[in-house]
């Protein structure tokens, strides 16, 4: 209890810290900020079963806050993957074809971070944070050994169980939700590798690499579904159809691409062929 209290405290102020730099530097400030509530949100799944009630009221309270800085956020991830697509189709890209679409993201930008509006997201998640640490000495989590490791034991499991649900909905019906929650289920479940690698270095140091790398790939997945829903957007908001020709083209090569090894590099990790592998050392 004590030691999830202090990773609890230590993560929810590093949040706080990155979101005091995000009001000089929003690109960099709101990036660290939501990964730290990651980190938070995958040690409250990792002992929900030990107190289910204050972590799941802890877990929507910073689902929360995430979400209020997730806008400007996903404006500085559409240019990274502009950027990507650039990278990846250089013959393509080389005419200067993404260049208009490109500045209007930028735009678009700069506007969200200029605004009021980002600084009373910043205020209000920062608020909700230190509120959180007042809560974290009310967390009441048996000490004995045993009991402990089937709480984090049971955790680890249930990561697994939503991963490969995730899978199964990927690989038969392939929506963007379906593949959102294959990410989450896949970042969840890497930062409950490096909370437990301490327990397990050998088997989860080479797992973990690989859960990141994928984690990195449906990533940009999620980007190009996100790029995809603004170029069908009303109001065209990423410009004229002769601006956005190219983008269509692009994305819809990186989504056929980023789609197949997504699946591929998910089944090996949490296919059937591994559950039991991944099983047995959680036993």
């Amino acid at each position: 209890a004590g030691a999830v209290r202090r990773l609890l405290a230590y993560e929810v102020g590093k949040a706080l810290a990155h979101l005091d730099m995000a009001r000089e530097k929003p690109e960099q400030g709101l990036h660290k900020c939501r990964k730290r509530l990651k980190s938070v949100r995958a040690l409250l799944r990792l002992v929900r079963s030990g107190d289910e009630t204050f972590c799941t009221t802890e877990n929507e309270c910073y689902k929360q806050v995430s979400a209020l800085l997730a806008g400007p956020r996903e404006a500085t991830a559409l240019i990274e993957t502009i950027d990507r697509l650039a990278a990846s189709f250089p013959e393509q890209s080389a005419g200067g074809g993404l260049d208009a679409v490109r500045d209007r993201l930028v735009m678009r930008q700069h506007e969200m971070h200029a605004g009021a509006g980002l600084d009373a997201a910043i205020s209000a998640a920062a608020a909700a944070c230190r509120e959180g640490l007042g809560h974290i000495d009310r967390l009441s989590l048996p000490d004995q050994p045993e009991q402990a490791a089937d709480i984090l034991a049971e955790g680890a499991r249930a990561t697994l169980r939503r991963a490969r649900k995730a899978l199964d909905k990927a690989g038969s019906r392939g929506a963007a939700d379906d593949f959102h929650d294959l990410r989450k289920a896949a970042k969840t479940h890497s930062m409950h590798l490096s909370l437990l690698g301490r327990l397990w270095p050998t088997p989860i140091k080479a797992r973990r690499k690989a859960v990141d790398s994928l984690g990195e790939r449906l990533g940009e997945l999620h980007d190009v579904f996100v790029m995809r829903a603004l170029l069908d957007a009303d109001g065209e908001p990423l410009g004229p159809p002769e601006d956005t020709k190219l983008l269509a083209k692009l994305l819809k090569r990186s989504e056929k691409s980023l789609r197949k090894s997504c699946l591929a590099e998910a089944a090996e990790l949490f296919g059937d062929k591994d559950a039991s592998a991944v099983d047995r050392w959680i036993a």
